[in-house]
């Protein structure tokens, strides 16, 4: 996995600024400098961003409900990255479809399109142009638009932790891992090689509550919901 460079306390977000809407901006909390985009805040009420669109290819698991991965998706968004979301359950996405808004000429906004979970050809990516791309394929997900040039970021939405996503996940640059059962915790603790106390926190964290993994990084944080978010994905919950 990449190191802790990707979560940090001081707003050094890695991506460049980009121009979108207004009306999309005032959804979301600000971003950090230069793109880096605000998670959550730390135990001190600090806030924490995250550099999830980067001159890199770049690999993202995020294990639990869908609140995250679609709050996530939301504020890429409105840093100006094209999204392309990979999912069996598109009417679980159409809040972040219809948060994007309309086009010139009536449609919805070609920035957030649905696909199926297949192969298809992707939006070429760019400085100008970063690519999100959500892969919501369960709990063993396939490896259908692995990220292979700088500037995109795919990211694996986990509905929870599986022995065969092993791979998936241990390969990722950051993981997001929402309240988990014993099980999973101990599942996790195999997989990444945690102490026993790490391994118990993530079966006692609050809804709002998640931790960043990643090399030399375990960092606890508590989501940062505007009001807007809340509008369009409701109160911040560990479930879907």
């Amino acid at each position: 996995m990449s190191n802790s460079r990707l979560l940090n306390s001081q707003s050094r977000g890695v991506a460049p600024e980009f121009l979108v809407s207004p009306q999309l901006l005032d959804v979301v909390s600000p971003s950090g400098d230069r793109g880096g985009m605000v998670l959550g805040s730390g135990l001190q009420g600090e806030p924490l961003t995250i550099s999830v669109l980067r001159s890199a290819p770049t690999r993202m698991v995020v294990v639990g409900g869908l609140y995250l991965a679609r709050q996530i998706a939301l504020r890429a968004m409105a840093t100006g990255a094209w999204i392309t979301i990979a999912t069996g359950r598109p009417a679980a996405w159409q809040p972040v479809v219809r948060a994007a808004g309309a086009g010139p000429d009536g449609r919805p906004s070609p920035l957030v399109q649905l696909r199926r979970l297949s192969p298809v050809e992707l939006p070429r990516p760019s400085e100008d142009s970063p690519l999100l791309v959500v892969h919501d394929g369960g709990h063993v997900p396939q490896e259908l638009f692995p990220p292979r040039s700088p500037w995109q970021t795919t990211m694996y939405v986990l509905p929870y932790l599986h022995p065969q996503a092993a791979n998936t996940a241990n390969s990722a640059d950051l993981v997001l891992l929402q309240r988990l059962p014993l099980g999973q915790a101990q599942l996790a603790s195999q997989i990444w090689r945690l102490p026993p106390q790490m391994a118990h926190q993530l079966t006692t964290l609050k809804d709002d509550q998640v931790i960043a993994l990643g090399t030399n990084l375990w960092r606890p944080l508590r989501l940062v919901t505007t009001p807007g978010e809340q509008q369009i994905l409701g109160a911040v919950r560990r479930g879907d």
